[in-house]
């Protein structure tokens, strides 16, 4: 019977061991806070902060949404906060293609994807956007475009107004995430630090 429970026990403690390990890689993922300082000071890795400074603000703005958080609009011709957190995911799908050297394109109709799913989306766009700005240098940024194609058209635009465009666009609704989730009875957590980039302990 003792060896039976010190089964149960290490079982139990293996477990808890995994699921910490898991969870505290998910938090370093997904933008739980947003990391140490980079090493360079540079326009990369200005930009870089700056897109992970977006990826922590949407994670935790978007953390423990209800469906009357969803379902919120602020005024009868507003859109609603889902409304809101897909044209976030567009955005981010925006930044990340400029990024990664692509042009914007139309995506196929589908059918919506739940939240979880769509959250998860614009944090992997972030991410993703975050890990080609680490691995390129200023000369490689410089020559970016922000494209634009349309069936057999494309506009192009110069470097900047991705910072004024799709980047500043997503930091000010996300804001709005967090002024309508207040307004829906589900404030934003309270330990979240958008100046230190973490959890308050």
């Amino acid at each position: 019977m003792k060896h039976l429970h010190l089964f149960f026990f290490i079982g139990a403690l293996l477990i808890s061991t995994v699921t910490m390990a898991q969870d505290q890689n998910n938090e370093s993922d997904s933008y739980f806070s947003i990391g140490e300082y980079p090493e360079e000071f540079n326009a990369c890795t200005v930009l870089k902060r700056l897109v992970d400074g977006l990826g922590y603000r949407y994670y935790w703005a978007t953390d423990s949404l209800g469906m009357d958080d969803l379902n919120y609009r602020s005024s009868p011709d507003s859109r609603t906060s889902f409304e809101t957190l897909q044209h976030i995911e567009g955005l981010s799908y925006g930044i990340n293609c400029f990024f990664s050297g692509k042009a914007v394109e139309r995506r196929p109709k589908t059918e919506d994807p739940d939240w979880a799913t769509l959250r998860q989306q614009t944090l992997d766009n972030i991410r993703s956007a975050s890990d080609q700005l680490a691995g390129m240098n200023e000369e490689q940024l410089f020559e970016l475009k922000v494209r634009f194609k349309r069936n057999d058209s494309e506009s192009e635009f110069a470097f900047w107004h991705i910072i004024n465009g799709q980047i500043s666009d997503a930091l000010w609704h996300v804001g709005q995430i967090v002024s309508n989730r207040r307004a829906s009875g589900n404030p934003l957590d309270p330990r979240v630090s958008v100046f230190m980039g973490k959890i308050r302990e």
